[in-house]
């Protein structure tokens, strides 16, 4: 590989795992098949050495070539390693069995939110009677503009709230830079939907037994939701983290 193709936090270091886990990161973004000029483009890496790691990647079935167009997009290999990662998750099998007696008890859509590269990226849900228009089973989301970002954002180190502030809109950034001590200590966290087919959404932190933010558990819930009712279900997701928690503590 040429030296123009290691890009500079990839020096000293593995440069083509880095410049793969660069190309896959780009895959996940923008349409579901990519054109190969335009991949050398936005990674900063020559036509020859994507295409290159694109075989490979191809090879691995972690991408896919179109047939039809000559682009790529991500392969199904990247959900089988996702699947595999999310059923080892300690987390999740620790919510797993609160989530339909919260989806019961509040009527609401529960979901289990991570903290991943900046981003709220939503793994496990239960659909309530709120459904609906909300529909959105693999949901990624930046994440600051959501509750349960906003809780894993405001209890993570450094490095990883930096991430978040990247990845949010300027406002969101603005906003989160002169809240980020209020959202660590608040009992729960509620924002509201940006457009109509967006639900609001309430959101407590999971922790484990090191007391750190490891999951959020959130709710779909009406813009219009009273103080009341917010603190009501607050409180049921509050029990049923800490209850996760404990179990965590005891792994």
């Amino acid at each position: 590989m040429a030296e123009s193709d290691v890009r500079p936090e990839a020096r000293g270091t593995l440069g083509t795992v880095r410049n793969a886990v660069l190309l896959l990161d780009l895959l996940s973004e923008g349409p579901a098949y990519q054109h190969l000029n335009d991949l050398a483009e936005r990674s900063g890496l020559s036509v020859a050495t994507v295409h290159r790691l694109l075989r490979s990647l191809v090879l691995a079935d972690l991408a896919e070539q179109d047939p039809r167009s000559a682009r790529y997009g991500l392969g199904p290999g990247v959900t089988r390693l996702s699947e595999r990662y999310l059923g080892r998750l300690p987390v999740l099998g620790a919510l797993a069995p609160y989530l339909v007696r919260l989806r019961d008890a509040t009527g609401h859509t529960v979901q289990v939110a991570l903290l991943v590269r900046g981003n709220a990226v939503y793994v496990d849900r239960v659909d309530g009677q709120d459904g609906g228009i909300y529909r959105d089973a693999h949901r990624v989301r930046p994440a600051l503009a959501t509750a349960a970002g906003r809780v894993l954002a405001a209890s993570a180190d450094t490095p990883a709230w930096d991430q978040a502030l990247e990845t949010a809109e300027r406002e969101q950034r603005e906003l989160a830079e002169k809240k980020r001590d209020a959202w660590r200590q608040a009992p729960y966290l509620y924002v509201a939907g940006e457009a109509a087919a967006e639900a609001s959404e309430l959101a407590v932190g999971v922790s484990d037994g090191q007391g750190r933010a490891v999951a959020a558990l959130a709710v779909a819930v009406d813009p219009d939701i009273t103080e009341e009712r917010a603190g009501t279900l607050a409180r049921q997701l509050i029990q049923a983290a800490t209850a996760a928690g404990r179990t965590l503590s005891h792994d």
